[in-house]
């Protein structure tokens, strides 16, 4: 129970459906002192929630695991010049990791939350007589959030329950005022949970130094001065502070590359720059939701980031555990630590981290070094 609306209707789901409901709040980070978390809030919320329901709610903070294993890891990939993902990590780890574990040491059968997506549970034959499950898109395309669940313990999604996942959010939102939820209009999270509403440069400044260097195009021409290579991801267009610099065209800059030897910035010109360009990447820390690649070549779609359009490809898994992946068509700005993540057709196969990707063969040569 997040204090949200969609785990408060997920709650209310269980309920009708007869199933003996308890509710779990999880916090999962101890520093505010510039009060931007909202978890006290949050909290109030939950137990509002839960008091409406009749259901008692259980509090537990997982704070020490989340900096081990979530935080820690956030600090490290933007130290090594990438962009990662840590709401991924976080489902693994804590949701659906360390919470999972608490709330069934508690005497719990299943885990349900809030979460846009379904689960197929599918009984299992053999000796060991276990129950798999395979994971699918929500039903609402606007809100399918199974891109973040790609890493979840098979063990884990086979006493998971997703009752909101056959719902469109406009219908969760419609219920929960007729049902008289105190959250029923409430604004939806967005962002790192543990960055909250706070500028993300002013709270990244405060546990990694800002290290200021030149902004170059993949000539090697000096064209503006970055506050750190940090703040940048692939792709990206705005804060680059260039865009009054005479040049040979118009177009707008983009980020194209991060030089970590030299601490320069690439940028290039235009929406689809070669260089912005991708026809296959490297991902590494595969997890597959079957337990195995459906085969070690096949085709599928991926996504290399949340809310993308599925993009057919070939899928590649090499011997030492990674996985080489090549799109049909070229995509733009994949990013070095983000996520890959596998479907076919609704199903959810898994996903892994890319390594690294081919940017733009015919001007790559200049960003080799930087770009790999």
């Amino acid at each position: 129970m997040s204090g949200g609306v969609d785990s408060s209707v997920a709650a209310w789901q269980l309920l009708q459906q007869g199933y003996e409901v308890q509710g779990l709040f999880m916090s999962n980070w101890d520093e505010d002192e510039d009060g931007y978390c909202t978890a006290a809030e949050d909290f109030q919320d939950a137990r509002r929630v839960c008091e409406t329901l009749g259901v008692p709610l259980h509090k537990v903070s997982f704070a020490g695991e989340y900096r081990e294993r979530v935080f820690e890891y956030f600090l490290t990939e933007y130290r090594a010049g990438r962009t990662p993902n840590p709401d991924v990590l976080c489902n693994r780890e804590i949701k659906f990791g360390v919470c999972f574990e608490h709330a069934r040491r508690l005497g719990a059968d299943y885990v349900a939350t809030g979460h846009y997506a379904r689960v197929v549970h599918e009984a299992a034959f053999g000796p060991s007589n276990r129950t798999s499950a395979r994971l699918l898109k929500g039903f609402d395309p606007d809100k399918d959030q199974s891109y973040f669940l790609n890493s979840m313990p098979a063990a884990a999604l086979a006493r998971t329950l997703f009752p909101i996942g056959e719902m469109r959010k406009p219908e969760v939102r419609r219920l929960a005022r007729e049902l008289g939820l105190p959250v029923f209009d409430k604004k939806d999270s967005t962002g790192i949970c543990f960055i909250g509403e706070r500028p993300f440069a002013e709270f990244l400044a405060k546990y990694l130094p800002a290290q200021p260097g030149d902004i170059e195009t993949p000539q090697g021409e000096r064209v503006g001065g970055h506050s750190g290579l940090m703040y940048y991801t692939l792709g990206q267009r705005q804060g680059l502070r260039i865009g009054g610099r005479a040049s040979a065209t118009e177009e707008p800059w983009y980020v194209a590359g991060k030089d970590l030897a030299r601490n320069v910035l690439i940028v290039v010109q235009g929406h689809d720059h070669p260089l912005l360009l991708t026809d296959s990447l490297r991902a590494a820390q595969l997890s597959w939701i079957a337990g195995q690649p459906p085969a070690p070549r096949f085709r599928c779609a991926a996504k290399v980031r949340y809310r993308q359009e599925d993009r057919p490809c070939t899928v590649s898994v090499l011997p030492d555990g990674t996985c080489s992946v090549h799109f049909d068509e070229p995509q733009r700005a994949v990013t070095p630590g983000q996520y890959v993540v596998f479907y076919l057709e609704d199903e959810c196969l898994g996903g892994g981290v890319i390594e690294s990707a081919r940017f733009g063969q015919d001007l790559r040569q200049p960003l080799r070094a930087t770009m790999e």
